[in-house]
């Protein structure tokens, strides 16, 4: 029996195959396995492909939470780290105020 892989919505690993995609008996979850790769990748506001490690340029302002000042269009940000699968899908640390997570439709890669 061929090993199928596991439901990459719900993590279950009872899958079947049906027609050429693969189903999820828990969730139900329809999923072509070539295509299961592409959903992580992350994109910058110009379609740019993003890498861990990358410098980016924030595009607009954007205010900050318990901050007196906005996070400034311009503000170069470098060595950023990717977090797949969620709202604000990168990780940095940005000068004056620490460590916080962006959306990446905020960004243009430097």
């Amino acid at each position: 029996m061929s090993e199928l892989m596991p439901c990459p919505k719900c993590g279950s690993e009872f899958t079947y195959e049906q027609d050429n995609l693969l189903v999820c008996s828990q969730c139900f979850h329809e999923f072509d396995p070539a295509e299961v790769g592409a959903e992580d990748k992350i994109f910058d506001s110009n379609g740019n492909e993003l890498q861990n490690g990358d410098s980016v340029v924030v595009i607009k302002d954007l205010p900050v939470k318990g901050a007196p000042k906005p996070v400034k269009a311009g503000t170069k940000v470098i060595n950023i780290r990717l977090r797949p699968g969620s709202d604000h899908n990168i990780d940095c640390k940005i000068d004056g105020f620490g460590a916080m997570a962006l959306k990446s439709e905020f960004v243009k890669k430097a």
